[in-house]
């Protein structure tokens, strides 16, 4: 009963850590990227603390109300709506979905990552979670967790034939 247990336990955490792989790397193997929603500018419809999975796809497909990534410097990236696009300047006006105004200025294409396929809500905070030391010491219990569901019936099985 013991081994039943734990194997199901086992299957759970496996198949979660699996759709959470998918979900995060998927996206790289298909040429998109995943990226961490940090503030509630897009707010209610992409809340904080979502995963965000970008299609790097052409800007000349591109779309009023379309949601997009954008980059404003070398470690920063914003994903807003697009209001309007002036294809003879080659920029899209964004604004967030919480925002009351425009954004300050123009989003020229060659600063756009890429369109807004799809967004995962509370997996970004795992992605920014994992990258700090408690959140390695984390996955460190979860691998423990998942040898010990393994071993523990074999243990445990062999101390009760001891017994007898």
């Amino acid at each position: 009963m013991l081994k039943k247990i734990c194997n199901v336990l086992n299957v759970l955490i496996m198949v979660c850590l699996l759709v959470i792989a998918l979900v995060m790397l998927g996206p790289k193997l298909i040429g998109g990227e995943t990226l961490s929603v940090i503030s509630g500018s897009m707010e209610p419809n992409i809340p904080v603390g979502s995963i965000v999975v970008i299609d790097k796809g052409e800007t000349d497909s591109l779309k009023v109300d379309d949601v997009i990534t954008y980059r404003i410097s070398d470690n920063t990236m914003v994903t807003h709506r697009i209001v309007s696009i002036d294809q003879e300047k080659q920029e899209v006006v964004t604004k967030g979905d919480a925002n009351d105004v425009v954004d300050g200025s123009p989003v020229s294409f060659s600063n756009i990552v890429g369109k807004v396929m799809f967004h995962v809500p509370y997996l970004g905070y795992m992605a920014v979670y994992v990258k700090t030391p408690l959140g390695i010491a984390a996955i460190c219990g979860v691998v423990f967790v998942i040898l010990l569901l393994n071993f523990l019936p074999d243990l445990l099985s062999k101390d009760d034939k001891e017994n007898k």
